[in-house]
């Protein structure tokens, strides 16, 4: 099961606490989610369809949590490749569809069937916990979220360019920074930073979703830290052995023109440690001498010998 799925199954086990989030989350189903049919007789049905068995049954728990009405479920298989079951949950009793889009806000006195409402009411988020269970309600009629492992992006489609701007607003209200892009047909508000995406899987209610993510998400950094110092610790054994091979030849270069052992003490000294220990650092030489000398002073020392070495390139044996 993928990442975003049993996100979805989380969320549609959480508890109705009562009608006025229950409605929040069903007005955010309408707008994702449902395909309104009329017949030649103007009878109304409305369709929610879903992939996700989970979904189906909380479609069908929000409206029996709201209306006394009859509800039909319809299971069809997926012809495309055999795979996943198509669930179908039905409204189509008397008035009750248009009783359900009149209380959602998709039909009003200046819309209709043919042109329906698609901006968020006002009154349907009226109070925090309906602005989560309406977040939430998008979320599992249009939302996804990407393996964490891979990266980190969560979304949510819409059809419609006014109901993407206020879901994006209302998800902003909680202090995140989703954004809006034209996909296609689609409109996609999403949020792309794994800190924000947390805060909104907290904000609907995916605490077991949270958690996963934010294991992850240790997991990764310790792993990117671990990569940065040990391509830091190579870049600087790369550093130390360029160096170190620049010094020797350097030293080879006064061996085979005067010998070291024309150098004064110090330098010879070093020269001959360098010799000696080709993959030791500066810091390390510097503590092999009686008395020890720092690491800028061992750098002093070897800047000596190069220039010497220059000198012997450029006139044979000056020194």
């Amino acid at each position: 099961m993928s990442f975003s799925s049993s996100t979805k199954n989380e969320l549609s086990r959480i508890p109705i606490a009562n009608s006025c989030c229950a409605l929040a989350e069903l007005a955010a189903l309408v707008r994702m989610n449902v395909t309104i049919k009329i017949s030649r007789n103007n009878n109304v049905v409305l369709k929610f369809t879903t992939e996700n068995a989970a979904i189906a049954r909380r479609i069908f728990s929000l409206i029996k949590h709201i209306y006394d009405t009859s509800i039909e479920v319809v299971v069809r298989r997926n012809k495309q490749l055999k795979k996943n079951n198509n669930y179908l949950v039905i409204v189509n009793e008397d008035e009750m569809p248009k009783q359900i889009l009149e209380d959602v806000g998709f039909i009003n006195e200046t819309s209709s069937y043919f042109n329906p409402n698609y901006s968020i009411p006002e009154e349907i988020i009226d109070s925090r916990c309906c602005k989560r269970s309406y977040i939430r309600g998008a979320f599992l009629g249009g939302g996804s979220i990407t393996n964490p492992e891979k990266t980190y992006h969560l979304e949510f489609v819409t059809s419609n360019e006014e109901h993407a701007e206020d879901l994006s607003e209302l998800i902003n209200s909680f202090g995140l920074k989703s954004k809006i892009v034209l996909r296609k047909d689609n409109y996609v508000v999403y949020i792309k930073e794994g800190e924000q995406i947390v805060d909104l899987l907290n904000i609907i209610g995916a605490h077991q979703a949270l958690l996963r993510l934010e294991d992850i998400r240790v997991l990764k950094n310790v792993r990117n830290n671990i990569n940065r110092l040990i391509n830091c610790e190579t870049a600087n054994l790369s550093k130390t052995i360029d160096a170190s091979m620049k010094q020797i030849e350097n030293i080879k270069i006064i061996e085979e023109n005067i010998g070291l052992d024309k150098l004064p003490q110090s330098l010879r000294e070093i020269a001959e440690l360098r010799l000696q220990h080709r993959e030791a650092s500066l810091k390390e030489l510097g503590l092999m001498l009686n008395p020890p000398v720092s690491k800028s002073g061992v750098n002093h020392r070897f800047r000596k010998i190069e220039k010497i070495a220059e000198d012997l390139r450029g006139d044979g044996k000056n020194v």
